[in-house]
């Protein structure tokens, strides 16, 4: 995979370390597949969405860069990554010992210790893998929450979409926010957002933590339900 570098005049317009850090977890579409179409991306980035001098993340090497469209470009590499609704967030203003949640918590790590940044919330967006069978939805809420006191994964079609979204709207922890998806505009798969969802869903997000938690210091999580077609 080619490295994209950076012209040094440029490199001087970005903070080398943030200031506010938040984490982008939960499966495809907090990847980003908008703007997606047979696997590869249009390359279309939303006017809500462009960089911003003062946004940066954290790229698979674990060095701080400049943000940009696909953000998750090689960080989901089995995918085509397109738009989601992490840089619209930014602009605005999974269970232990597995890779993926290991790898969140090794990035949440090297994200914090390497600077002076502080974890201000982390956008959970997942779902839809849990509602093919009874048992996964019925599962969803207490995995969820043993989630959030770091211990729990879920996996799983959508027979059961709708018991996995009350088991999200009906987590009751401090400092949990649930942003419900629902009616959101899906691509023609009927299961990941489109462009323009995930630019919405970026607002959606951070104006719940802009109105619930815009007081520092707060270790808080939005989490967002899965969206029906």
């Amino acid at each position: 995979m080619e490295e994209t570098i950076i012209p040094v005049t440029e490199q001087k317009q970005y903070p080398q370390t943030p200031k506010h850090i938040f984490i982008l977890s939960g499966q495809s579409n907090m990847a980003g597949r908008g703007g997606v179409h047979h696997h590869h991306w249009d390359g279309v980035v939303p006017l809500d969405s462009q960089p911003h001098a003062s946004i940066i993340r954290l790229s698979a090497k674990l060095h701080w860069e400049p943000a940009r469209e696909p953000l998750h470009h090689d960080i989901d590499v089995r995918k085509a990554c397109g738009v989601g609704p992490g840089m619209s967030f930014a602009n605005a203003e999974w269970e232990r010992g597995q890779h993926l949640y290991d790898n969140m918590l090794k990035r949440s790590k090297e994200s914090v210790e390497k600077t002076k940044g502080e974890i201000k919330a982390l956008l959970w967006y997942q779902g839809e893998s849990d509602t093919p069978s009874y048992h996964t939805a019925e599962a969803y809420k207490e995995n969820m929450e043993r989630l959030i006191h770091n211990v729990a994964i879920a996996s799983g079609d959508e027979r059961y979409m709708e018991k996995v979204r009350e088991a999200q709207l009906g987590i009751d922890l401090p400092n949990v926010i649930c942003v419900d998806a629902k009616g959101l505009a899906l691509k023609e798969d009927n299961l990941h957002l489109t462009t323009e969802a995930q630019v919405k869903l970026g607002h959606m997000l951070a104006d719940a933590f802009l109105t619930h938690f815009n007081a520092p210091p707060s270790q808080s999580s939005p989490c967002s339900a899965p969206k029906t077609g």
